[in-house]
């Protein structure tokens, strides 16, 4: 609830679904909920191209050129 509480009170709005278990569950967004784990899910594919997440490039054009790339690899599968 304090996390909730404090995430509202920032100007965020909070898109996780509750515990089912929960005695008040809350209402969501679950279209939101849905892409929102879609960005996760591809984030973590992106992990799986080593250069990106350790940054190996000097240069800028270089590192987004190779982003531009993986993303380009992901979306084909």
């Amino acid at each position: 609830n304090e996390t909730r509480t404090l995430s509202r009170d920032l100007g965020f709005v909070p898109v996780v679904p509750p515990n089912p278990n929960r005695l008040e569950p809350w209402e969501y967004d679950k279209e939101l909920y849905k892409k929102r784990n879609e960005i996760e899910r591809l984030f973590r594919r992106l992990k799986g191209y080593r250069r990106i997440f350790t940054r190996y490039d000097k240069l800028d054009v270089m590192y987004l050129g190779f982003l531009t790339l993986a993303l380009i690899v992901e979306a084909l599968r």
